[in-house]
């Protein structure tokens, strides 16, 4: 797993984005992939990382 940090969350669109610890790069987040958790800005999560259709996305997200 991955680790790093909410850069920005949108509780109403259900998205948002992750820089990722190891290599800075933002990486998406969708609300589908948080196994029904909150993740608001600032916090530290561990996730997967998959092939989205536009990109790469952040599923299995925990808070760490």
């Amino acid at each position: 797993m991955q680790t790093g940090v909410v850069k920005f969350f949108n509780e109403t669109k259900g998205f948002g984005f992750v820089v990722d610890d190891a290599s800075g790069q933002e990486i998406f987040v969708h609300v589908t992939g948080l196994n029904g958790i909150k993740i608001r800005e600032n916090d530290h999560i561990q996730y997967d990382v998959v092939e989205g259709r536009k990109g790469l996305n952040a599923v299995n997200v925990k808070k760490i």
